[in-house]
């Protein structure tokens, strides 16, 4: 996935337009080789917000790309451009990975890429989605939904967790982490199981749990219980149970299952530990255990994972 294409109109968000440009445009010395090589692909001179973008090229080379990024519109009332809607469809058809950022979701949409599939966008504009499209099934409340070539992010900071959802997919961990150090952004936040769907957390550390959550992540290593967790947040395990509803979108075993997963992914990335070792370092207790869930939520057994990374990812510094 080296090349990346932000498909621009009329009427885009300077905001999610800048930020993909920012994780995609800008390498991290050492931390992948080649890194992305980004075009802006528009109709000439386009206006974003209250600026002029001049486009390095046409939509028609959104084709030949490996990524196509479709940034938010500002106004999802009338139909997206019918020229920006076919040049993302012929590049998916022509094998690119399409991602949309807030309600660029309305141009994956209108160019038939959602249908039957699961999909998000800003939460001011979801039903507005829903009720136009109603052949996709929108999710209101989550951060972003990967489909595998069709991604779709909601608003403003959620279009970064894609961004560094993607970069972590075709890089790993190791650096979509440095990147996100660079960018002074949380590297991954924490969500639900779904291998569609990662449920969101508040964008400021003031909910109930944000004492807990690092607390946790820290001892990853020990059989935490909905009892340990509940015991150190000072709650009763239902309490604790709906303040992790509210917060995560799903259950505190759940939670912990994923962070377990998550450190476990890390560990064979940029380590070369066996199986075992990384088992009892991320609290599974036993190699079987953790191929058993890696699986489960990944998709390919722990073995399988680390060859997938270990031709170009590589341990960074902190």
């Amino acid at each position: 996935m080296s090349t990346v294409a932000l498909a621009v109109a009329d009427g885009m968000l300077h905001f999610e337009v800048a930020v993909a440009y920012e994780v995609f445009g800008t390498g991290i010395s050492g931390a992948a080789d080649p890194w992305y090589d980004v075009s802006v692909c528009g109709s000439g001179s386009v206006r974003i917000g209250r600026f002029r973008l001049e486009a390095d090229c046409g939509l028609d080379q959104l084709a030949r790309a490996d990524t196509v990024i479709v940034p938010a519109l500002a106004d999802v009332d009338d139909d997206p451009p019918a020229d920006l809607v076919e040049a993302v469809r012929v590049a998916h058809d022509a094998g690119a990975r399409v991602a949309s950022l807030c309600t660029g979701a309305f141009v994956l949409a209108a160019a038939g890429l959602l249908n039957g599939r699961h999909a998000t966008t800003h939460w001011a504009h979801a039903e507005a989605l829903a009720t136009r499209y109603p052949g996709v099934e929108v999710h209101p409340d989550v951060l972003y939904v990967d489909n595998g070539t069709v991604l779709t992010s909601a608003g403003k900071a959620a279009a970064m967790d894609l961004c560094l959802h993607l970069v972590r997919s075709d890089h790993g961990s190791a650096v979509a982490n440095a990147v996100a150090r660079r960018l002074v952004v949380p590297p991954h936040r924490a969500g639900g199981q779904a291998q569609f769907v990662t449920a969101p957390v508040p964008a400021k550390d003031t909910h109930p749990l944000a004492e807990l959550m690092p607390w946790a992540t820290r001892r990853l290593h020990q059989p935490l219980t909905v009892e340990d967790l509940a015991r150190r947040a000072n709650m009763s395990s239902r309490n604790l149970g709906r303040h992790f509803r509210a917060v995560t979108g799903t259950t505190p075993l759940q939670w912990l299952l994923t962070q377990r997963i998550r450190r476990a992914q890390e560990l064979l990335e940029t380590t070369g530990d066996s199986v075992d070792t990384i088992a009892e370092a991320t609290g599974m207790g036993t190699a079987t255990t953790l191929r058993r869930h890696f699986n489960r939520t990944v998709g390919v057994p722990p073995d399988a994972y680390r060859r997938t990374f270990r031709g170009h990812n590589q341990m960074l510094s902190p």
